[in-house]
């Protein structure tokens, strides 16, 4: 007996009720995303003004920066409030929480998966340590990043003398997911997919909050054909199923099993070439801080180059490498398809993995950072007004054993030449990156000090470590005025005890 029914996407964008909340399960790239049943919500909106005064919950960021994804949702009336980890890939959203079109929100990535699997046991919230001194806690902002969030979403409380944070549960009535394909009965299955994400926490929370979900899928097939081991959402979780014969994998079309891991590809990913320049410099020496058997992790961004100088030196076989989208090992993809790989050894859902990394489970993030200041304060998510949100920036940070953050010394309009064995430097960036006060915290110094967390800053020009008194000045690239290049140009004066060159290796001209 059918658990779900074949509907197309024009009837699923019907089915979506004025107010409602609704929770996505997507990330970068178009992976896991259900454009298709996004794109008739988004043509019936604008045809028909409904459905409006929407909820949007999305842990992982999604959209191309145009059009798809959250952009869907991205039109004045249609959403009243937006709960996001990541904001970046749509800039019209960010556009009306700047402009107060909006209630704003923005919390980990992971924070919001966990939040999610939680509504969905029917427990009491989320209740963690992370997210401790930064913009989320409500000490400081609570998560709220526009004047129109008003809702207090998380609570400060005690258990046994410690300080956690509660994250409150709220009703989801819609989620939507995508899987490869649906059986006659309902159950999905993502074996082709990339990623799993958080697709059945989304599912969870939604049928057991009394809610639909509606699954995007590539195939139909009769009921028994997908083996049990390949069902990832059974079926009595799936109200609806959205069949797109021409579904994308990626935002570069069709599918290539290689990321599903479910075929070896020989060749690596053309995004695993380390550029060249200062950000090869960067990574390189961010590199040196591996060491053999360890868990490590790597951000979006600047960071992300480090595992392509792992790629490049044939090296993957001596670290376990996750992100937080649930994959290990292969060839992590960067840039724009940044949270799938290439012959991946694991595939685990998203909300799996942030409990990895909420439990101590990473040896070693390597993050990027937009500014960083004298306390070891880290801001990544509030960048020239703009919401950019953390994603599992917090998530990871706060978590590892030991973070190294790598970034350009500083932005805009430098001219700096990579020369054999150091750096010369013909004009400074006009945006200074090393401030006395960042402009939001996404990851705490303070907090890094209570655990007795290992914090390495890289730059291009000198690599900083946080120490008990503050920031100290270690090492340094030859052709550096260490006064006139450094710290002339901090908004802070570092500790200075017995800095080194940095290794002339790095820096390949």
């Amino acid at each position: 007996m059918a658990h779900s029914s074949r509907i197309s996407p024009t009837h699923a964008a019907t089915l979506i009720a004025d107010g409602s909340t609704i929770a996505l399960s997507a990330s970068g790239g178009g992976l896991g995303e259900p454009d298709t049943i996004l794109e008739a919500i988004e043509a019936r909106f604008l045809e028909t003004g409904h459905p409006r005064n929407l909820t949007l919950v999305h842990a992982l960021g999604l959209g191309d920066r145009d059009r798809r994804g959250t952009n869907r949702f991205a039109h004045e009336g249609m959403v009243k409030r937006v709960i996001g980890g990541h904001w970046t890939w749509s800039p019209s959203m960010q556009a009306l929480a700047a402009e107060e079109r909006i209630e704003a929100y923005s919390l980990p990535s992971g924070v919001i998966s966990l939040l999610i699997r939680e509504i969905g046991a029917g427990r009491p919230g989320l209740i963690t340590k992370t997210g401790l001194d930064t913009f989320v806690d409500p000490r400081r902002q609570g998560g709220k990043v526009n004047a129109s969030a008003q809702d207090d979403l998380v609570e400060l409380m005690a258990i046994d003398g410690e300080e956690y944070l509660r994250f409150k549960p709220f009703r989801i009535d819609v989620g939507i997911i995508r899987g490869t394909a649906a059986d006659s009965a309902g159950n999905v299955t993502a074996r082709e997919e990339p990623a799993d994400l958080d697709m059945f926490s989304v599912a969870l929370a939604t049928h057991n909050c009394g809610g639909i979900t509606i699954a995007q899928v590539r195939d139909h097939v009769a009921c028994g054909a997908i083996a049990a081991r390949d069902v990832c959402i059974p079926a009595f979780m799936v109200a609806h199923v959205v069949v797109v014969p021409d579904q994308f994998q990626t935002y570069r079309g069709g599918y290539d099993i290689s990321l599903a891991g479910l075929q070896l590809r020989a060749d690596l990913s053309p995004s695993q070439a380390v550029d060249r320049g200062l950000r090869r410099v960067v990574a390189l020496r961010a590199a040196e801080e591996l060491r053999p058997g360890t868990t490590v992790n790597f951000g979006f961004g600047m960071s992300a180059g480090v595992a392509g100088v792992i790629a490049e030196r044939k090296d993957d076989n001596l670290y376990s490498i996750t992100i937080e989208q649930g994959i290990h090992g292969g060839a992590i993809e960067t840039g724009d398809l940044f949270g799938m790989a290439v012959n991946p050894t694991a595939i685990i859902s998203s909300t799996e993995q942030f409990d990895i990394y909420h439990g101590g489970g990473l040896d070693i993030a390597f993050l990027g950072m937009a500014e960083f200041d004298s306390m070891g304060n880290v801001n990544v998510s509030h960048l020239s007004g703009k919401i950019v949100g953390p994603g599992g920036f917090i998530d990871i940070a706060q978590n590892a054993q030991k973070v190294v953050f790598c970034g350009t010394f500083d932005a805009k309009s430098a001219q700096i030449e990579v020369v054999k064995g150091g750096l010369a430097i013909h004009s400074h960036g006009l945006i200074r990156k090393l401030v006395r006060e960042v402009a939001a915290v996404t990851f705490s110094g303070k907090q890094a000090r209570l655990r007795n967390q290992e914090v390495i800053f890289v730059t291009e020009r000198a690599v900083f470590r946080l120490v008990d008194e503050g920031i100290e000045l270690v090492e340094y690239a030859e052709g550096v005025d260490v006064e006139a290049d450094v710290i002339a140009r901090m908004g802070f004066r570092p500790i200075v005890r017995n800095p080194r060159p940095m290794n002339p290796d790095c820096f390949q001209p």
